[in-house]
């Protein structure tokens, strides 16, 4: 679970802030490495799911609309940079089959939710 710190107050010792636990996003795919390779639609729910977790509000207040879909914006392009870049590296991993990688996933969330 993601963990923030909260400012002036302290934790063990007095020396470092102690931390909150805070709502954890719902898993992000796979973006780099996968075949076929990332759409700009999972590459901008990346984006969403992260600008959502920091902003710590799903949706936005309508007052701070615009500066969130700009901030959503800003770590889609950054993040389809990266994507870029990575792609330009030479790597001896195959990529991996999003429907296999999705099976796994299926079969963990069987095992941990079995009652």
């Amino acid at each position: 679970m993601a963990a923030r710190r909260v400012a002036g107050s302290p934790g063990r010792g007095g020396r470092e802030p102690r931390l909150l636990r805070s709502h954890q996003v719902p898993n992000v795919c796979q973006l780099h490495g996968v075949e076929p390779p990332a759409t700009a639609g999972e590459v901008h729910a990346a984006a969403l799911q992260h600008v959502r977790e920091v902003a710590q509000a799903t949706p936005p207040p309508a007052r701070n609309a615009e500066a969130f879909d700009r901030a959503v914006l800003a770590v889609a392009a950054a993040t389809q940079d990266l994507l870029d870049l990575l792609d330009l590296l030479v790597t001896s991993a195959p990529p991996k089959d999003r429907e296999v990688e999705a099976g796994r996933a299926r079969e963990r969330s069987a095992r941990r939710f079995a009652s």
